[in-house]
């Protein structure tokens, strides 16, 4: 994205006479004035018409501060149309001065709905990280939050490897060596003549960001993918030679990543937009806790000899997001819902309907895990016409909210 001003550079103004000489640039006042604000009003027209289709939605949102230290909110919208297809749509991406208390969150998300016609009653559910700023927003607009699993891992991740000296020392010589390549044209290109001797993807090293799940396996996952090209390299020079990892650094490199792999993999698909993922929390909890963290045992004896028990941390990092998916699954919500104090004879009909609806949604047969629920929910609509309803209520639920982080994916979290 450049800005509007691009179009009156000579360089840009060459580029184009080259292309064709008979075309006249607007000027900057034509594009700021009058092409994208009628790009926006069409853009928004739409997605008004699509909003005012909905029963209901879903959000994320996060705060963030642009390179030039500028606040910024974001607030994204998702929901289910009558075809079961996952919509997601970003509301707004927001200068937010000022104080961010909770109190002048909670008022800002307010206004974004209210600017489209959203009505709180409307909202399944907002997912959002653990800021305490956003969490007592939601508590002040009396809205159901879903904490973000990928944050809720993330600090699970932290405490329990926090204390250990050998992953504090491996990490930091991992940043060492990143900050080494990419401060170095020359050494840049040692390297990628290097990754060419050896066969190895000319892959750049990754540097790790401390608000960004999972950036630290990928360091060290891309340091040990390149350590043959990376030792090469800093071999051949004796100021350089104290960055070679040795084989005890290697040897952590290797157990954290082998333990820490499963767990990004299964972050990265319950940050998808396109597809169902609050629906995979629980099996995914489930999964972790009966199979993949079974094999990760040095970590867990690294925690204990350090004094952190790495059984409870995981249980207060992870059960949360369990318990909340739990409060929120369909068979819980039409066995509490009220009911009227004295039966009647319609609602005693409605509520065996429902049961025997219910009854034949449990006993249906399962689907494969790789199939997409929606496509099921397409399909049996008709069929289970109160459930359906249900389904597109929740279903849109993000598991992460990923969806407003990646609106500014290339800047500084605040």
């Amino acid at each position: 994205m450049m800005p509007i001003n691009t179009v009156t550079k000579d360089g840009f103004v060459s580029l184009i006479r080259k292309l064709d000489r008979r075309y006249s640039i607007p000027s900057r006042n034509y594009f700021s004035q009058v092409a994208i604000p009628k790009m926006y009003d069409t853009c928004r027209k739409t997605v008004e018409s699509e909003l005012g289709q909905i029963e209901h939605y879903a959000c994320t949102t996060d705060l963030w501060s642009s390179r030039t230290t500028e606040p910024y909110i974001s607030l994204t919208v998702h929901f289910l149309d009558q075809d079961f297809e996952l919509k997601t749509r970003c509301l707004q991406t927001a200068y937010f001065p000022g104080e961010h208390t909770g109190e002048n969150i909670a008022c800002g998300l307010r206004e974004a709905l209210t600017s489209w016609n959203l009505r709180e009653e409307q909202l399944a559910c907002i997912t959002t990280d653990n800021g305490s700023n956003v969490v007592k927003a939601t508590e002040l607009n009396h809205w159901v939050r879903l904490q973000c699993f990928g944050h809720r891992l993330h600090l699970a991740i932290e405490n329990a490897v926090k204390d250990d000296s050998r992953i504090a020392r491996a990490a930091g010589l991992c940043k060492k060596l990143v900050g080494h390549f990419s401060h170095s044209w020359k050494q840049k290109m040692a390297l990628k003549e290097a990754q060419q001797e050896h066969n190895l993807p000319e892959h750049s090293l990754i540097t790790e960001c401390p608000t960004r799940w999972g950036s630290r396996q990928k360091m060290m996952e891309r340091i040990l993918e390149q350590r043959q090209a990376i030792s090469n390299v800093l071999s051949a020079d004796r100021k350089t030679r104290h960055l070679v990892p040795s084989w005890q650094d290697l040897d952590v490199l290797e157990s954290v990543n082998l333990a820490l792999h499963p767990l990004q993999v299964f972050t990265d698909a319950l940050s998808g937009e396109s597809y169902v993922s609050v629906s995979y929390v629980k099996p995914v909890l489930h999964l972790l806790n009966t199979s993949v963290l079974l094999n990760t045992t040095e970590m867990k004896e690294t925690a204990r000899k350090e004094g952190t028990p790495s059984d409870n941390t995981e249980a207060q990092s992870m059960d949360p997001p369990s318990n909340k998916k739990a409060k929120r699954s369909l068979g819980s919500l039409l066995k509490t819902s009220p009911g009227p104090t004295t039966p009647t004879a319609s609602s005693m009909q409605l509520e065996q309907a429902l049961e025997a609806e219910l009854n034949s949604y449990l006993l249906s047969p399962t689907i494969d895990s790789e199939a997409d629920p929606l496509a099921w929910w397409k399909l049996h609509q008709v069929t289970y016409s109160k459930l359906s309803k249900l389904a597109r209520r929740y279903l849109c639920i993000p598991a992460t909210s990923s969806p407003s982080e990646r609106l500014f994916r290339t800047c500084p979290k605040e």
